[in-house]
């Protein structure tokens, strides 16, 4: 598989260490020293998929003109999705293939899947009062996380809206080098309940990243494609 990487940060050498881990090559990486390559559609060609982790006043753009060069691209930028919509209307309308996610650790995952169910119980218990917490390092651009947004957006939708944390009301902590910690708190005058999840390196979302791109240059029909659609779930 030949990927192009767009955003040479630190998740970027993480992911293609493990795509040479995995026998893949690299041939394209794309960062701010070099972004004008992204204007070059011959450039993004060379590549059978791109995997794109930027910020949240690039990644639309990013994501765009992959699509319209023709080139499956994975995306996992966060705060920038209030125009997904777009972009999936888009990748619809030229046949192509994208993948998104706020998360690519497989633990996340479950904890996203763990999160609809145990909704829909503590939406019959109203004696529980919820909050959903998330710690980050410090060059994170975006608050709250992604990840954190997922897990409100689909508690209040599993919930039928029973439950909800605005976005605003979601805590966010930034120290030193934390690659993630997400937390759930389900709290009343008897107990405490809490599911939490903690990366323990970038390691586990760029194997994730990796896996879905693999995936999605299997795939032989157009679409917008998710974790769920990647863990058949």
């Amino acid at each position: 598989m030949k990927v192009a990487i767009i955003g040479y940060g630190k998740m970027g050498h993480e992911i293609e260490r493990v795509l040479i881990e995995r026998g893949h090559s690299v041939v394209l990486t794309i960062d701010i020293n070099n972004a004008d390559q992204m204007m070059v559609a011959d450039t993004l060609r060379k590549a059978d998929v791109a995997i794109e982790f930027t910020s949240p006043a690039t990644a639309y753009c990013n994501i765009v003109r992959c699509i319209e060069a023709g080139v499956p691209v994975l995306s996992g930028s966060t705060g920038w999705t209030a125009r997904k919509g777009e972009v999936d209307e888009l990748c619809r309308q030229k046949g192509g293939r994208f993948f998104y996610s706020s998360n690519y650790s497989l633990g996340v995952n479950v904890m996203f899947r763990l999160n609809r169910w145990l909704a829909k119980v503590m939406a019959t218990l109203p004696q529980y009062n919820v909050k959903i917490e998330e710690t980050h390092h410090i060059h994170k651009l975006d608050a709250p996380s992604g990840t954190a947004a997922t897990l409100a957006d689909e508690m209040c939708q599993a919930s039928g809206g029973k439950l909800r944390v605005p976005h605003n009301e979601i805590i966010s902590y930034r120290e030193g080098e934390v690659p993630g910690i997400h937390t759930i708190t389900y709290d009343s005058d008897e107990d405490t309940l809490t599911v939490s999840h903690s990366a323990k390196s970038r390691r586990g979302l760029a194997l994730g990243a990796v896996l879905a791109a693999e995936w999605l240059v299997a795939q032989s029909e157009a679409g917008v494609y998710s974790m769920d659609d990647f863990l058949a779930i």
